[in-house]
């Protein structure tokens, strides 16, 4: 099995919370309050410009030609993504410029982005992976599920190029050494996608 399967076995319990989870069944099947949504899209658009520069610092930090060229095409995964929270935002009315992180969106950013400054592209696959694989997962398991106004949400990390974007992430984490600190990073990544869909379905 490769490195990124083990990791993502590994974590099969923080993935099934993230399924399970009522912010994402309140998105699955349509009875999510849109307050709730809305407040998500604006974290998580906060969150997205810091995984951008997370994979700015991959491009730093990358060790050849190949790895370059990932993290910039994994770049502009994130900047479509950014598009869709764009169009939530005008739809609905979220000001996104005048978004202020709760902590979970803090304690989120500030590791990806303090990982990514100070560690190995490797180091910094570890910690950007996790977020990448549990939505493609989500997406594609809640695929042909979704009612109501979360379709969209549901279509877009189900789509066969979000998957090829974190198997992108895969393959550069893959083709780097494993280590208990690789390992730490991926597993703290999956916990705090859990407590950001936590913080989301509280609203705080």
């Amino acid at each position: 099995m490769s490195l990124s399967g083990e990791l993502w076995t590994a974590n099969a319990d923080l993935a099934a919370a993230a399924l399970a989870h009522p912010f994402v069944q309140g998105i699955a099947d349509g009875s999510l309050p849109r307050e709730r949504f809305a407040g998500y899209v604006a974290q998580d658009a906060f969150f997205l410009e810091a995984f951008a520069r997370g994979y700015a610092l991959g491009v730093v930090h990358s060790r050849d030609r190949a790895g370059l060229d990932a993290f910039a095409d994994l770049l502009a995964g994130v900047r479509e993504e950014l598009r869709l929270h764009a169009a939530y935002a005008e739809r609905w009315g979220i000001d996104l410029a005048a978004v202020e992180p709760l902590p979970a969106t803090s304690a989120y950013t500030d590791f990806l982005v303090a990982t990514a400054a100070v560690g190995s592209a490797d180091l910094t696959c570890a910690a950007m992976t996790p977020c990448m694989r549990l939505y493609a997962h989500l997406g594609q398991a809640l695929a042909g599920q979704a009612r109501g106004d979360y379709t969209e949400w549901v279509d877009t990390y189900a789509d066969p190029g979000f998957e090829e974007l974190a198997r992108t992430l895969e393959a550069l984490l893959d083709a780097g050494p494993d280590s208990p600190a690789l390992r730490r990073a991926y597993r703290r990544a999956m916990q705090l996608e859990v407590g950001f869909f936590d913080a989301a379905w509280r609203g705080a």
